[in-house]
C-alpha cells in the first residue's frame, strides 16, 4: 500500500487542517472555525461556486481512536444558470461533511481500501476532497432560478415569463395555406 510522505501536502494551504495541537487520545476535541478561498473547478457544468470565493468552514476536529473525525458544516456563493431559462443564479448554500482521516500505519490500513478512508499526512489533513465531493453531490445537475421557471419560448427564444398570455408562433404548411382563408368570416 503506497504510503503518503507528509512533504506532499503544504501545510499553509487554507484546505489543509494542521491536527499538531489536538491531542491523539480518543474524545480530545478542537473546533475550527475559518473563511477559506474555493479552490478551482468547484461545481458542475450549469452551477458551482465561484474559483477564490469565500467558504465559511465550521468544523470539529475529534480524536478517535483510528485518527481523527471532522464533521461539520462548510457554506458559501453559489453561481450559474438556470438550465430552463438560462438566467443567472445567485444564492449561497450549505454542506454537511463527516469525514475519518486515519493515522498514519493504523489498524484501517489493514482493514479498510485505500479510498475508503481519508488518510493523514503526518500531522495534515486535506479537506479538499471531502469538501469537494461533499458540495458537488449537492449541486442539482439541472439548476432552477426558481421551482416554477417556465423556462424560454421553443420558437422565438424569449423569456414566457415576459410575453403576453396569448403568445403563439402559429406555423401553416404553405401547402394548407390557401384553407385558412376559409375561417375568416367577412361582415
Amino acid at each position: 500500500m503506497p504510503k503518503h510522505s507528509p512533504s506532499t501536502l503544504n501545510p499553509r494551504s487554507p484546505l489543509v487542517l494542521d491536527t499538531r495541537d489536538l491531542p491523539r487520545r480518543p474524545g480530545a476535541l478542537r473546533e475550527v472555525r475559518r473563511v477559506v478561498p474555493a479552490p478551482a473547478d468547484l461545481g458542475v457544468e450549469l452551477i458551482g461556486v465561484p474559483e477564490g470565493a469565500d467558504l465559511d468552514l465550521d468544523l470539529r476536529l475529534q480524536s478517535v481512536s483510528e485518527g481523527v473525525l471532522v464533521s461539520g458544516t462548510i457554506t458559501g456563493p453559489v453561481r450559474g444558470e438556470c438550465g430552463r431559462c438560462l438566467r443567472e443564479i445567485n444564492d449561497s448554500m450549505g454542506v454537511t461533511i463527516q469525514e475519518l482521516y486515519a493515522y498514519e500505519d493504523s489498524t484501517t490500513d489493514a482493514t479498510t481500501d485505500e479510498d475508503e478512508v481519508g488518510r493523514m499526512q503526518g500531522d495534515l489533513i486535506d479537506l479538499e476532497p471531502a469538501l469537494r465531493d461533499a458540495l458537488v453531490l449537492t449541486l442539482p445537475t439541472n439548476p432552477l432560478c426558481r421551482e416554477d421557471c417556465p423556462g424560454l419560448c421553443p420558437e422565438c427564444g424569449a423569456h414566457w415569463d415576459d410575453l403576453p398570455a396569448d403568445h403563439s408562433h402559429q406555423q401553416i404548411d404553405p401547402r394548407w395555406a390557401g384553407l385558412s382563408q376559409l375561417t375568416v368570416t367577412e361582415e
